[in-house]
C-alpha cells in the first residue's frame, strides 16, 4: 500500500522530494489507511526508485545547505500505479480491530483491568474522531467536484462512531456483571 501512495502522491506533486511525500502522509493522516513509520516510508521510496517506478529529477540545495532528492514518476511507475490502483481498489476486507483478539479471551481476564482496556479503546477513538472533525471542519469540497479524501474521511468517521457506540455499549454490559 506505501508504493501506491507514493506514486499517487508524486503524480499529484511532481518534483517532490522524500520529505515532503512524508509530511503529506502525516499531515493527511493516511495513517488511518496503512500503518507507515519513516523508515518503511524511505525504504519503500528507495525500492520504487530501484525498480525504476521513480526516478530522480534533480539535486538542489535547499536553504539548510543539505542536498534534497526530487523525484517523478517514470511511465512504468504509471503503469505500476494503475496495476496498483486494480489490486487495492478491488480489494474488500472484513473491518478488523486488534482488539479483538484480545477480546476473545475477556472471560478469563480480571474484568477491572478488562475495563481498562475498553477505556483505551474509547479514549482513542475518540481522539480519532477529533482529529476527522478536525479536518472536515477545516476542508470543503469543491462545487462541481468529488473530494474521494474527503468522503473516506467522512465514511472513516462513521464508522469510528460506530466503534465508540460499541465500545461504551461493551463498557455498560461488563460494570453491570461486576456490580
Amino acid at each position: 500500500m506505501i508504493p501506491l501512495l507514493i506514486l499517487g502522491l508524486l503524480i499529484q506533486n511532481p518534483g517532490a522530494h522524500g520529505y515532503e511525500l512524508l509530511a503529506l502522509m502525516e499531515k493527511r493522516h493516511y495513517k488511518y489507511i496503512v500503518n507507515f513509520t519513516k523508515g518503511s516510508f524511505y525504504y519503500n521510496l528507495q525500492q520504487l526508485e530501484e525498480k525504476g517506478w521513480i526516478e530522480q529529477i534533480q539535486q538542489n540545495s535547499s536553504t539548510s545547505g543539505r542536498e534534497t532528492r526530487n523525484f517523478k514518476i517514470t511511465e512504468s511507475g504509471m503503469a505500476e500505479f494503475e496495476k496498483l490502483m486494480v489490486k487495492y481498489g478491488t480489494k474488500s476486507e472484513y473491518v478488523n480491530l486488534q482488539f479483538y483478539g484480545a477480546l476473545l479471551f475477556a472471560d478469563e481476564f480480571d474484568k477491572n483491568k478488562l475495563l481498562e482496556l475498553i477505556q483505551s479503546q474509547i479514549d482513542q477513538t475518540k481522539t480519532r474522531i477529533a482529529l476527522l472533525d478536525e479536518y472536515l471542519s477545516n476542508t470543503q469540497e469543491l462545487p462541481g467536484t468529488i473530494d474521494y479524501y474527503r468522503r473516506m474521511n467522512e465514511n472513516s468517521r462513521s464508522h469510528h462512531l460506530v466503534n465508540l457506540e460499541w465500545f461504551e455499549q461493551l463498557r455498560a454490559e461488563i460494570e453491570g456483571h461486576i456490580a
